[in-house]
Parts: structure tokens; sequence; C-alpha cells
């Protein structure tokens, strides 16, 4: 009967002997199974154009554009906006160092030394960093500016304009002054 007991507890103790093995060895190196987390493609000579009834309403061109799985868009060489009027011509242009579109926000967002112009009224702003959304037709930031028209010298932090530049709001207006003729020519 001795026999009997020991021989249905060794499979048992077999078990538990191999269980033991198996859960002493080291931890093994599951790094590849992360998450890639780099773009999923690269585009060059970015030329995007939305048109309406064949008239050329906005363009917007980069030398390099990174596409992230989420929809999100890196332009590292720098990304430059065109607006046009309803008879097609330039009216505005946004240019940035480096560009950024977060997708889930749809908006775009310059940085480094960002210029824009309208040519219209002959009107210049320059910023670190500038944001466009191209739904509410705005752009904005809450850093230091400076607008230059051929007047008027304007220095503040935070403004709001629509997206052609034509009307804007320095929300804290530092130093304004009048430009005297022929300065900064």
């Amino acid at each position: 009967m001795y026999i009997c007991q020991m021989s249905r507890k060794l499979p048992f103790i077999g078990l538990l002997g191999i269980l033991l093995l198996v859960s002493c060895k080291e931890d093994e190196d599951t790094s590849f199974l992360e998450s890639y987390l780099g773009p999923a493609s690269i585009a060059y000579d970015i030329d995007l154009v939305h048109s309406d009834s064949t008239v050329i309403k906005i363009n917007l061109k980069a030398k390099k554009q990174l596409e992230f799985q989420n929809g999100d868009n890196e332009f590292p060489e720098g990304i430059e906006i065109f607006f046009y009027d309803e008879d097609g011509a330039l009216t505005t242009t946004i240019r940035a160092d480096r560009g950024f579109y977060i997708k889930k926000d749809d908006i775009y967002r310059g940085e480094g030394d960002v210029q824009v112009e309208n040519f219209e009224k002959q009107q210049k702003l320059s910023s670190e960093e500038l944001f466009w959304n191209p739904t509410r037709k705005k752009i904005y930031t809450e850093k230091f500016v400076t607008i230059q028209d051929p007047q008027r010298l304007i220095k503040g932090t935070g403004m709001e304009a629509d997206e052609s530049f034509s009307e804007y709001e320095i929300y804290s207006v530092i130093d304004s002054r009048t430009i005297i003729p022929g300065e900064g020519k």
C-alpha cells in the first residue's frame, strides 16, 4: 500500500519540480515587442493644394513630411502655407522653420523663425511659435510677436488673427510706435 500511494504522488512532485525550474529562469528581453513610435511614412517635396471650383485657395509646401500612425504630421525641414483670394491671387504666406499637424485637433503649429506676410496690407508678423486652425480660419499664438506695416511697428505677447492676417488683435501690447519714412529699408 505504501508503494501505491507513493506512485500517485510521484507525478505531482515531478510537475512541481518542472514548475520550479521554469519559474526560476531569467527575465526575457521584451523590448522588441514595444510599439514603434516613429513615422509610418516619410515623403519629400510635399505640395498639397486645396481648391474650390478650380481656384486654388491654400497651398502647403514642405521639403520633408513625417506621417505618424495617429495621423499627426511633422515637417522637420520647414513648412510654407500660401493663401489665395477668390480670384486666385496670392494674399498671405506663413513660413516656419519646423511644422507640425495635430490631427485630433485639426491644428497646424509652426515653430522657430515663424513669418507671416499679408501682401495686400503690406503687414508682416514674426514670432517663435504660431498656430493655424483651418476649421476656424484663425492664426494665433501666446508667444511674443512683432507686427510691422508701412506706418507702425507693434510688439506684444499673444495674438489672434484671421488666416489671411488682414485683421488681428494683440493681447498685451508691449511697444508700439510710428515708423519714420525711410526707416528699416
